[in-house]
């Protein structure tokens, strides 16, 4: 049975569409990348799939998860009780999507405590455990720390945490890599598949690089001008890409992780 499924989501602007009959679905524990370049249509894609659309937007088709049609339930979609608990979603600017004037404690915390009607105190256990799970060693540190105090890869992790602390069942990583250094990426993404593995959580990898990509394995989508043109296997969408675009898409790829494929990144660390 799939996790969440997507049947000919479309996403208008007026005449405009920035999502056009785009159909996928994902199961417990697989992956799926999007890929595509900027203004393709991935993020627009997950913003309808978490009930984010920007005003003006008109969404069509239908999105179930764990068989619940969330077009339909709009006390689901618009207020979106699944938001965290079943479904929850990482943006690729941790600076910009953090609040400044909130402590590291509060952001992962809080909607944990409305939740589950804990205390500050007695949520600290699980707000640290959560912060571990994102590879930060001495979790303590940060919780009375802001976001402004934090390095750009902590911020991310922090950001990961606050999604994490309801124990979803799918998580939405759009661009999470995008603002990190080389090594706070590879460190971000083993982050994320050791998650996938360990509890079973379903992702939905956004991207512009198929050499990413192939680190993730699973499925992937490439998108353009918000259409999907290509999906299938990640390993045989790069090495036998059936769409000109996606062949350009790949030409860009280092041929090196191309010749990875699924290959596990290096072990997380602290930034």
């Amino acid at each position: 049975m799939a996790l969440l499924r997507a049947r000919n989501l479309t996403v208008s602007f007026g005449p405009f569409k920035a999502v056009d009959d785009v159909s996928f679905r994902i199961k417990h524990g697989e992956t799926l990348c999007l890929v595509g370049e900027s203004g393709s249509g991935k993020s627009m894609t997950a913003r309808a799939l978490m009930g984010l659309l920007p005003p003006g937007a008109a969404v069509g088709g239908a999105v179930s998860f764990e068989e619940l049609d969330l077009f339909r339930n709009r006390a689901l979609y618009t207020g979106h009780q699944e938001c965290g608990r079943g479904m929850a979603m990482i943006f690729q600017e941790p600076m910009a999507a953090l609040n400044p004037s909130m402590t590291v404690e509060t952001l992962v915390g809080e909607a944990y405590r409305l939740r589950t009607g804990l205390s500050r105190q007695a949520a600290r256990e699980r707000i640290c455990e959560v912060l571990q799970q994102t590879g930060i060693l001495s979790p303590e540190d940060l919780l009375r720390v802001y976001p402004w105090q934090l390095s750009g890869g902590l911020a991310q992790r922090v950001m990961i945490a606050s999604n994490l602390i309801l124990k979803p069942r799918l998580l939405i990583a759009d661009e999470p890599t995008t603002a990190l250094d080389v090594t706070t990426q590879a460190q971000i993404l083993s982050i994320l598949l050791r998650l996938r593995d360990q509890a079973s959580l379903a992702l939905l990898f956004i991207t512009h690089d198929l050499s990413l990509a192939s680190l993730m394995g699973g499925e992937t989508m490439v998108m353009k001008n918000g259409i999907v043109v290509e999906s299938g296997p990640t390993i045989r969408v790069l090495e036998e890409p059936a769409h000109p675009y996606t062949r350009n898409l790949v030409a860009c790829t280092p041929a090196r992780a191309r010749r990875e494929g699924r290959k596990r990144l290096s072990p997380e660390g602290t930034s």
